[in-house]
Protein backbone atom coordinates (compact mmCIF):
# COMPACT_ATOMS: atom_id res chain seq x y z
CA UNK A 1 0.00 0.00 0.00
CA UNK A 2 1.57 3.32 -1.20
CA UNK A 3 0.04 6.12 1.32
CA UNK A 4 2.89 8.63 0.09
CA UNK A 5 1.20 12.28 -0.41
CA UNK A 6 3.04 14.95 -2.21
CA UNK A 7 2.99 19.16 -1.18
CA UNK A 8 4.90 21.45 -3.91
CA UNK A 9 8.17 21.44 -2.06
CA UNK A 10 7.86 17.73 0.11
CA UNK A 11 7.13 13.89 -0.16
CA UNK A 12 5.56 12.63 3.01
CA UNK A 13 5.70 8.80 4.04
CA UNK A 14 4.78 6.52 6.33
CA UNK A 15 8.06 5.73 7.80
CA UNK A 16 8.75 1.94 7.67
CA UNK A 17 11.99 -0.20 7.54
CA UNK A 18 11.89 0.17 3.63
CA UNK A 19 11.10 3.95 3.46
CA UNK A 20 14.25 4.67 5.97
CA UNK A 21 16.52 2.59 3.25
CA UNK A 22 14.96 4.67 0.26
CA UNK A 23 15.40 8.31 1.78
CA UNK A 24 19.04 9.99 3.15
CA UNK A 25 19.05 10.30 6.25
CA UNK A 26 21.93 12.86 6.46
CA UNK A 27 21.25 15.12 9.36
CA UNK A 28 18.18 13.42 10.31
CA UNK A 29 18.51 11.43 13.86
CA UNK A 30 16.07 8.65 14.30
CA UNK A 31 14.73 9.28 17.55
CA UNK A 32 13.67 6.62 20.12
CA UNK A 33 9.55 7.19 18.46
CA UNK A 34 11.17 5.80 15.39
CA UNK A 35 11.77 2.31 16.90
CA UNK A 36 9.01 2.10 18.88
CA UNK A 37 6.27 3.23 15.61
CA UNK A 38 8.08 0.32 13.73
CA UNK A 39 7.39 -2.38 16.58
CA UNK A 40 3.66 -1.60 16.18
CA UNK A 41 3.53 -1.78 12.48
CA UNK A 42 5.09 -5.03 12.74
CA UNK A 43 2.37 -6.28 15.42
CA UNK A 44 -0.72 -4.34 13.58
CA UNK A 45 -0.29 -3.83 10.33
CA UNK A 46 -3.46 -1.34 10.16
CA UNK A 47 -1.54 1.37 12.45
CA UNK A 48 0.62 2.25 8.84
CA UNK A 49 -0.27 6.04 8.43
CA UNK A 50 -1.81 6.40 11.95
CA UNK A 51 1.98 6.85 13.68
CA UNK A 52 5.26 8.48 12.00
CA UNK A 53 5.46 9.83 8.08
CA UNK A 54 8.76 10.62 7.10
CA UNK A 55 9.36 14.66 5.58
CA UNK A 56 11.43 14.07 2.39
CA UNK A 57 12.91 17.58 0.47
CA UNK A 58 12.12 16.28 -3.20
CA UNK A 59 14.85 18.28 -4.90
CA UNK A 60 17.41 16.19 -2.31
CA UNK A 61 15.82 12.87 -1.20
CA UNK A 62 16.98 13.42 2.12
CA UNK A 63 14.59 13.67 5.04
CA UNK A 64 14.21 16.56 6.79
CA UNK A 65 12.19 15.23 9.80
CA UNK A 66 9.15 13.26 10.54
CA UNK A 67 5.11 14.43 11.36
CA UNK A 68 2.50 12.33 12.21
CA UNK A 69 -0.18 10.99 14.90
CA UNK A 70 0.39 9.23 18.36
CA UNK A 71 -2.08 6.64 17.07
CA UNK A 72 -5.53 5.46 15.23
CA UNK A 73 -8.30 8.06 16.05
CA UNK A 74 -9.52 7.82 19.40
CA UNK A 75 -13.57 6.98 20.01
CA UNK A 76 -14.16 10.46 19.99
CA UNK A 77 -12.97 10.64 16.81
CA UNK A 78 -9.84 12.45 17.86
CA UNK A 79 -6.20 12.46 16.73
CA UNK A 80 -2.94 14.22 18.40
CA UNK A 81 -0.50 15.11 16.27
CA UNK A 82 3.48 16.06 16.61
CA UNK A 83 6.18 16.82 14.36
CA UNK A 84 9.78 18.08 14.26
CA UNK A 85 11.95 19.12 11.24
CA UNK A 86 15.67 19.13 11.80
CA UNK A 87 17.54 22.53 12.31
CA UNK A 88 18.69 23.23 9.14
CA UNK A 89 15.92 22.94 7.49
CA UNK A 90 13.58 25.05 10.01
CA UNK A 91 12.04 28.66 9.47
CA UNK A 92 11.63 27.57 5.90
CA UNK A 93 7.85 26.60 6.08
CA UNK A 94 8.18 22.97 5.89
CA UNK A 95 6.27 21.84 8.96
CA UNK A 96 3.50 24.40 8.36
CA UNK A 97 3.41 22.16 4.65
CA UNK A 98 3.79 19.05 5.80
CA UNK A 99 1.08 19.49 8.55
CA UNK A 100 -1.27 21.19 6.46
CA UNK A 101 -1.14 18.23 3.94
CA UNK A 102 -1.41 15.97 7.00
CA UNK A 103 -4.15 17.31 8.53
CA UNK A 104 -6.18 17.36 5.13
CA UNK A 105 -5.27 13.73 4.86
CA UNK A 106 -6.56 13.06 8.10
CA UNK A 107 -9.78 14.73 7.61
CA UNK A 108 -10.27 12.74 4.43
CA UNK A 109 -10.45 9.75 6.45
CA UNK A 110 -14.25 9.57 8.16
CA UNK A 111 -12.85 8.37 11.26
CA UNK A 112 -11.54 11.47 12.34
CA UNK A 113 -13.38 14.85 13.10
CA UNK A 114 -10.98 16.49 15.19
CA UNK A 115 -6.71 17.56 15.42
CA UNK A 116 -5.28 18.08 18.26
CA UNK A 117 -1.51 19.18 19.79
CA UNK A 118 0.67 20.33 22.09
CA UNK A 119 3.31 22.34 22.66
CA UNK A 120 5.41 24.40 25.33
CA UNK A 121 4.35 27.58 25.60
CA UNK A 122 8.06 29.31 24.97
CA UNK A 123 7.98 27.17 21.51
CA UNK A 124 7.54 30.05 19.26
CA UNK A 125 8.11 28.47 15.99
CA UNK A 126 5.73 25.67 16.97
CA UNK A 127 2.97 27.76 18.15
CA UNK A 128 3.67 30.09 14.73
CA UNK A 129 2.81 26.59 12.73
CA UNK A 130 -0.55 25.59 15.01
CA UNK A 131 -2.35 29.26 14.05
CA UNK A 132 -0.89 29.04 10.19
CA UNK A 133 -3.16 26.54 10.38
CA UNK A 134 -6.27 27.47 12.22
CA UNK A 135 -5.78 25.31 15.19
CA UNK A 136 -7.35 27.22 18.28
CA UNK A 137 -5.48 27.27 21.44
CA UNK A 138 -7.81 25.81 23.77
CA UNK A 139 -5.72 25.55 27.18
CA UNK A 140 -2.68 26.34 28.98
CA UNK A 141 -1.66 23.92 31.97
CA UNK A 142 1.46 24.92 33.87
CA UNK A 143 3.73 25.34 30.96
CA UNK A 144 1.87 23.61 28.00
CA UNK A 145 -0.92 24.76 25.54
CA UNK A 146 -3.17 22.58 24.22
CA UNK A 147 -4.53 23.08 20.57
CA UNK A 148 -7.49 21.87 18.37
CA UNK A 149 -9.11 21.74 14.89
CA UNK A 150 -12.14 20.65 14.57
CA UNK A 151 -13.12 19.09 10.66
CA UNK A 152 -16.47 21.10 10.83
CA UNK A 153 -14.11 24.29 11.25
CA UNK A 154 -13.20 23.78 7.72
CA UNK A 155 -10.12 22.94 6.15
CA UNK A 156 -6.87 23.71 7.05
CA UNK A 157 -5.26 26.49 5.54
CA UNK A 158 -4.84 26.13 1.55
CA UNK A 159 -0.91 26.73 1.24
Amino acid sequence: MNLALQTERLILTPCTDKTLLIYATKGYELGPHIEMYLEEVKKDASALGWGVWLVIDKQTNNIIGDIGFKGKPDKDNSLEVGYGITSAEQNKGYATEALNCLIEWAFNADSVHKIIAECLEDNIPSIKVLKKLNMVKMKKDNQMLYWQLNKSAGKSLAL
